[in-house]
């Protein structure tokens, strides 16, 4: 197996919100805490499950230091900075690794939907800027462009570009890019158990906010030959899978909901133009989540 630059079970963490809309700095400890109390040695700060979006340059350096400190210095740390701007991603990266992140987390620019070579040139830039390992994130329902094979073959001869986040759900392409060597990590977590049978290291989820033991007990079974025991626990997610990811542009208002249910947070706030989930919705992600047992 490929080895893990960046740990194996990893969550895209959610960040919390105070009533003033700031980010809630200590709330933000809170999840991290609770995420690697529960199974994870990695985590993705200022992804879009954290709402990078909406946080200004600054509340990201912010986020990123405040977890630092809440985990200590064991716990891989990945920095999301991919934006559609190059120039901001580029001041993005050089801030995380001013900040002590192990890597970073760049997405395919979204909405401008640029070339290939646009692409190409706008990761050069960013990953020159960085000065730390990379991961990629290829998740085209939301970005609107997707990355070819063929930079992605190109990008193999770039010794920083070191993983593949991978949301296309393309399994025979993955095995691809295994070979041309990336260490590929499951995107999307109705998918974790399949890309593990096609050789990922790990997984970078949005489930393991309210299961985190579950996903490294799934893990650990699979890569310690028992596939059986794998499928068992990943059939028993499947409610909760369902659950979270059965609500519109779930993500930090699906995590964050859960947080709540779980006690982890008192709130469930997003910034706009996210709405926070209704009483409804949340009675059908704690439906969920009973379900598997995990409420």
């Amino acid at each position: 197996m490929t080895s893990a630059p960046f740990g194996t079970v990893l969550t895209a963490m959610a960040t919390a919100f105070a009533p003033d809309g700031s980010v809630d700095l200590e709330a933000t400890q809170r999840i991290a805490r609770h995420l690697v109390e529960h199974g994870h040695d990695g985590l993705v700060v200022s992804g879009t499950t954290g709402e990078s979006p909406t946080t200004t340059k600054e509340e990201d350096g912010e986020t990123l230091a405040a977890v630092r400190d809440a985990v200590g210095p064991d716990i891989a740390l990945v920095a999301g900075v991919g934006t559609n701007d190059t120039s901001t991603s580029t001041w993005l990266a050089q801030q995380a690794h001013k900040a002590g992140a192990d890597g970073v987390l760049l997405v395919t620019p979204y909405y401008s939907k640029p070339g290939q070579r646009g692409m190409l040139q706008h990761f050069r830039t960013v990953v020159d800027a960085a000065e730390l390992p990379v991961m990629l994130y290829d998740v085209p329902g939301r970005t609107g462009s997707q990355l070819a094979l063929s930079s992605y073959e190109e990008m193999a001869g770039w010794d920083e570009v070191v993983a593949v986040k991978d949301a296309v759900g393309d399994l025979p392409r993955g095995s691809r890019l295994i070979d041309l060597g990336y260490a590929i990590y499951s995107g999307d977590d109705i998918l974790n158990l399949a890309w593990l049978a096609h050789g990922a290291v790990g997984f970078v989820s949005v489930l393991g906010h309210v299961c985190g033991d579950e996903l490294r007990a799934m893990y650990d079974a699979f890569t310690g030959g028992d596939p059986v025991r794998a499928r068992e626990i990943y059939v028993r997610l499947l409610p909760a899978i369902d659950a979270v990811m059965g609500t519109p542009n779930y993500g930090a208002t699906t995590a964050k909901a859960g947080l709540e249910l779980l006690g982890v947070l008192d709130n469930r706030r997003v910034r706009s133009p996210l709405a926070a989930l209704d009483d409804d919705e949340v009675a059908a992600l704690r439906a969920g989540l009973t379900a598997s047992g995990l409420l």
